[in-house]
Formats: structure tokens, C-alpha cells, sequence
């Protein structure tokens, strides 16, 4: 099966599966990166939704265990609940819903030595907001590659791909690929 075809049913499972739009963006809020939280009236705000929507969905993902809530002053705080047994699968689903594995994959296919994939932007914080930056550090990359693999890349997502290049290692952002020291 094509990876065009599997990122397809992937996507139209998910969209089938979860078939509330809210709850589908939490879990990207919450699964893409383990650092993002939020609270009710933010995420309301941030995803232009009812505090109503937000804390339905936010209640039942926590009373799933999906997330955890902690009280902090006057507002409840939520986050991805790590310690929850299908917290790597989630994990997973969100990222290749994403098409991050995908773009992984291609970059690592032919760019040079790439020490670094990072995400950044809207995507690393939880925001699905369509524009996916993607930060490639190596030295002597493969830039006529790269011209040619964001159109492609584009279309197996179904998000545009911005791509910047750099030769320093950073912690800016969600490392989806570190090469190891010492290897290559």
C-alpha cells in the first residue's frame, strides 16, 4: 500500500472515529507535544469554541484518563496524561494524523546528514492551524531535494510544509528525529 493511500485511510479513520471536531483538536493540543497544557477558557479562546464544547470534551477525556487536570490559583490546568497505558499510541496516531512520520521519513531519505528533524510553530505548541514548520539541521543538506520534496510532502499531508535549514543543533521546538553522537 502506497503511503498516499495509508495517510488517507488514517486520516478519514480518524475523522470517522472522532467524529467531534473539539475533541479531535484536544487531542492534537495534547498528543502532539507533551509540554503543551491549557486551560478551559484558553483553549476556548484559542480554538474559537464555547467554554460549554471545550469543557465537555476536556471532562471527557479526562474522566477517560486521556488527560490529567491539576488545580492552579483560580483555573484548572490540563494536560496529556503520559502514564496512561495507550498514552504511545495516542502519541502516534496524532503524529502520523499529522503526517509527521511522513515527513520524517522523506527528509531522512535523501537530504545528506541530518543531525536534527524539529517541529516548530503553530503544530509544536498544539495548534492545528494548516502550516506545519519543520526545521532540518545537518550539515551540507540536500537543499535541491528539498525544493523538490515540500510540494510532495504537501500533498501526502494535506497541510502546507514550511521548511528551514540550519547547521546548529537546537532545543527550540519538538525534536521528531535526533541523530545519535557518534553515528554516521
Amino acid at each position: 500500500m502506497s503511503t498516499f493511500v495509508a495517510q488517507f485511510r488514517l486520516l478519514f479513520m480518524l475523522d470517522s472515529i472522532i467524529t467531534s471536531k473539539t475533541r479531535l483538536r484536544l487531542l492534537v493540543k495534547f498528543f502532539v507535544n507533551t509540554a503543551n497544557r491549557g486551560h478551559m477558557r484558553g483553549l476556548a479562546e484559542e480554538f474559537n469554541e464555547s467554554t460549554n464544547a471545550i469543557r465537555k470534551e476536556l471532562n471527557n477525556l479526562s474522566e477517560a484518563g486521556y488527560l490529567e487536570k491539576k488545580a492552579e490559583r483560580n483555573r484548572v490546568s490540563y494536560r496529556a496524561n503520559v502514564k496512561h497505558p495507550l498514552f504511545g499510541n495516542l502519541q502516534d496516531i496524532v503524529h502520523k494524523y499529522l503526517g509527521l512520520d511522513t515527513i520524517v521519513t522523506k527528509v531522512l531519505d535523501r537530504m545528506g546528514d541530518v543531525r536534527q528533524v524539529i517541529l516548530t510553530g503553530d503544530y509544536a505548541e498544539g495548534r492545528d492551524s494548516g502550516i506545519i514548520n519543520i526545521t532540518i539541521v545537518g550539515p551540507e543538506l540536500n537543499t535541491a531535494y528539498l525544493s523538490q520534496l515540500a510540494p510532495k510532502v504537501e500533498e501526502l499531508v494535506k497541510r502546507e510544509v514550511r521548511f528551514t535549514l540550519s547547521d546548529r543543533k537546537t532545543d527550540a521546538g519538538l525534536v521528531l528525529y535526533e541523530k545519535e553522537e557518534g553515528i554516521g
